[in-house]
């Protein structure tokens, strides 16, 4: 389960901001922010699939991936986390790759993908659970968008608190630089819960409670779950990226800050 609300299109100074919250269970082996395939990829990394959450590319591509909430699984389903992977490694534009997707979207438990070219401007909205198991794609339009484990911008209680929170940051800041660290601690940490009666019931009740924050911190009988990292990727207009991460470590919150500049022949 994960949590994010991004900018699109709709800022003179951040043509790309994304906000993040990787919902996990703790004793899931997990790599921090970090380059890997040879220095071309930057993310967190699940160490038991292979796969990611959200990571961006030195040649402007960005990608992140949520599970969609539903109680009927594939058991030997392929991984969710390999799908940003996969795109940021191929030469496919963003609706290429969708449409490669959906070729194999049954193949996958319920997700929820971003794929962006952030040269061409150009991001695709992946799912395969929005009308049934069918494959779903589209363009996303410019504007504030909030994806949690439904289909995008879905008005569950807590996207709608996430999206009114940031809306209300960019209002603050206007046009001029937006201070990324201080978006993260006012937003992304918030833990205020729903009603019983505003909860999605798709899980038990008090599962669902647990769930209904943006941070997420509870116990199941499988251990100890919720929030293990918050990111936030910013893309200035100068293409210049900033991704910032803060991770849960042995009990200890750490975190890790990287910039790059996107290169524009390494696509």
């Amino acid at each position: 389960m994960c949590i994010s609300v991004f900018l699109w299109q709709a800022h003179p100074l951040y043509p790309f901001l994304l906000l993040l919250n990787r919902d996990e269970y703790h004793d899931r082996p997990t790599d921090p922010l970090n380059w890997w395939e040879g220095g071309k990829i930057l993310g967190g990394r699940d160490v038991t699939a292979g796969g990611t959450w959200l990571a961006s590319s030195r040649g402007g591509k960005v990608a992140f991936v949520t599970n969609v909430r539903e109680v009927k699984l594939i058991s030997n389903a392929k991984s969710r986390g390999d799908l940003p992977v996969r795109f940021l490694k191929s030469n496919k534009n963003p609706m290429e790759f969708a449409e490669e997707i959906a070729k194999e979207a049954d193949q996958y438990n319920g997700f929820n993908l971003l794929v962006a070219d952030l040269l061409s401007m150009d991001m695709v909205y992946v799912t395969n659970r929005l009308k049934g198991d069918n494959c779903y794609m589209t363009t996303v339009s410019p504007g504030v968008h909030v994806l949690s484990n439904a289909s995008l911008d879905t008005p569950w209680p807590k996207a709608q608190r996430l999206e009114h929170g940031f809306r209300d940051l960019l209002d603050q800041y206007c046009e001029g630089e937006i201070p990324i660290n201080e978006m993260v601690d006012k937003l992304m940490g918030n833990t205020v819960k729903d009603e019983i009666s505003m909860l999605p019931e798709v899980y038990n009740p008090e599962f669902e409670y647990q769930l209904s924050s943006v941070f997420v911190d509870t116990v199941t009988p499988k251990g100890r779950y919720g929030t293990r990292s918050t990111s936030a990727l910013a893309v200035k207009a100068s293409d210049e990226v900033f991704f910032y991460e803060k991770h849960l470590e042995n009990d200890s919150w750490k975190e890790q800050t990287a910039t790059y500049m996107i290169e524009k022949d390494e696509k």
